[in-house]
């Protein structure tokens, strides 16, 4: 038996060397981890990940070599660039709105989290702990993202809505009541009423 000596350590302390797998290995990653350990574990866990790497993924994006960092830019443009960013890293585009002063959405049509009419449930958890470690980042403050629609269960497009903590709860919770997304944001209280 020939001895091997340990492999030289590749990569960076502070988790911000990237992979590339395909998407199916997200959908496995999901599915296996239902069957495992059920449902909402795999929710939480799968948020949490994401949560850290939208978190990596902002700090590599705000000290990064790009043209024009995301820190400098503003509006549109910021959101216009975020998008190719996460485009050109296999995750799908997204268009930017604004729907209600305290929640944006983001929407998708090629969200590679998502596996076309594969369960009646939402199944970007990953992607929405990324937006929020992401948006965090960028906003220096607590941002919540929810997935209101997913085409895994068959909807048109992914939509991930996003905003403070307390008013994406609220719109969370007006969902659950059966309110449609757009019954629901004229729910919502404004910020500061």
């Amino acid at each position: 038996m020939q001895s091997t000596e340990s492999a030289p350590r590749v990569g960076t302390r502070d988790g911000t060397r990237n992979v590339s797998i395909p998407a199916v290995g997200l959908t496995e990653l999901r599915r296996q981890l239902q069957r495992e350990a059920g449902a909402l574990a795999t929710i939480r866990a799968l948020h949490a990940a994401g949560y850290r790497a939208g978190q990596a993924l902002w700090e590599s994006l705000s000290r990064g070599s790009a043209r024009e960092p995301l820190t400098e830019l503003d509006g549109r443009a910021f959101w216009e660039r975020l998008s190719a960013v996460l485009g050109g890293r296999g995750w799908g585009s997204f268009t930017h709105r604004t729907v209600h002063p305290g929640i944006g959405l983001l929407e998708s049509r090629d969200w590679s989290e998502a596996d076309a009419h594969d369960t009646e449930q939402s199944s970007c958890s990953l992607s929405t702990g990324l937006m929020a470690g992401l948006l965090t980042g960028a906003a220096a403050g607590p941002i919540a993202v929810l997935e209101t629609s997913c085409r895994t269960r068959g909807d048109e497009r992914c939509t991930f809505a996003f905003g403070a903590t307390q008013t994406v709860h609220d719109l969370y919770g007006l969902l659950l009541d059966g309110h449609s997304l757009e019954s629901a944001l004229s729910c919502l209280r404004r910020p500061g009423t």
